[in-house]
């Protein structure tokens, strides 16, 4: 009988990282699970960040340090992480957050058959303090196999993730127009089944410089809005990429969702497409907490083609 236990890799991404990095990086080296590598790729920081890694590894010889040469953005930055990584199972980890020590350990026996597992998450403030919510709170957390729930919303969190290395075999190189942790969950409930965790195991801090923005904090930045007509050919390019996936399980549902939705272009009214999201609202819309009244609202906007709606 084989006791050995599998390799589990962390891989980090940073850039301009320093205020918080330390405390991050201290919470995953405090993990109680073991065997453990720590895979870290610098995305051209200009801050301290790039000693502070040097530090660490110097310190910890399951820790190793990339740095690009140059800028490649966050998500593509995991997706080079990752492939950098050599373990059976690979965890995502943020730069800003905190990690419970158990985390791995939690994770890694609970994951069974399942191709990915998540859990909950915390939010705390710029300053680490508790800000009285978790993700559960505004999302209804999704378990099973069957990838409709991730068309159009997503609840599985990058830095949340524990997956087997075979994923990584299908769901790189991350596809440009799409969060990597969302299409993750949707390659996962295609290949097999996501399971989930109901435990607070991350502390997400949400400050102005976070790539993701899930309590809608408001922010300086000026971001575009995408509306009319342009709002329906971002929607339908989403489709199309989960639609080219090549061992799609709901192959004809998916194909027909992609149509109906093409056809808004050309179209007063697309009634078919609000149809057939009528008839399967309750796993397409089951990650959004909202109501029925407020999901059937959702599902009725998409009736109004691209000859309705302005440019």
């Amino acid at each position: 009988m084989n006791n050995k236990q599998p390799l589990v890799s962390i891989a980090v991404c940073t850039y301009n990282g320093e205020r918080f990095l330390q405390e991050q990086l201290d919470s995953v080296i405090a993990q109680t699970y073991g065997p453990l590598e720590i895979v870290v790729v610098d995305d051209c920081s200009k801050d301290g960040t790039v000693n502070l890694l040097k530090q660490y590894e110097e310190k910890h010889p399951n820790f190793s340090v990339y740095y690009n040469d140059q800028n490649l953005g966050y998500i593509k930055n995991f997706e080079k992480a990752i492939s950098l990584c050599n373990g059976d199972y690979i965890a995502l980890c943020d730069q800003d957050d905190i990690w419970a020590a158990n985390k791995i350990a939690l994770q890694l026996e609970a994951i069974g058959d399942n191709m990915l597992i998540y859990h909950d998450s915390e939010f705390i403030d710029q300053n680490g303090d508790p800000l009285h919510s978790s993700i559960s709170q505004i999302l209804n957390m999704y378990q099973g196999n069957s990838p409709q729930p991730f068309l159009f919303y997503n609840c599985v969190s990058g830095h949340a993730s524990l997956f087997k290395r075979e994923l990584t075999n299908h769901c790189l190189p991350f596809p440009k127009g799409m969060f990597h942790d969302r299409w993750m969950a949707f390659v996962a409930a295609n290949l097999g089944s996501i399971s989930y965790i109901d435990q607070k195991l991350v502390k997400y801090r949400q400050h102005e410089n976070s790539d993701t923005n899930i309590l809608k904090i408001k922010r300086d930045k000026n971001r575009p809005v995408t509306i009319g007509r342009a709002k329906i050919v971002a929607a339908i390019k989403e489709m199309e990429i989960f639609s080219s996936f090549t061992k799609l399980k709901d192959k004809e549902f998916i194909e027909k969702l992609l149509k109906y939705q093409r056809s808004r272009l050309d179209s007063y009214l697309s009634i078919r497409l609000v149809l057939l999201m009528f008839a399967n609202y309750k796993l397409l819309l089951y990650i959004s907490k909202k109501g029925a009244l407020s999901k059937f609202n959702f599902i009725f906007k998409h009736i109004w083609g691209a000859k309705i709606k302005k440019a």
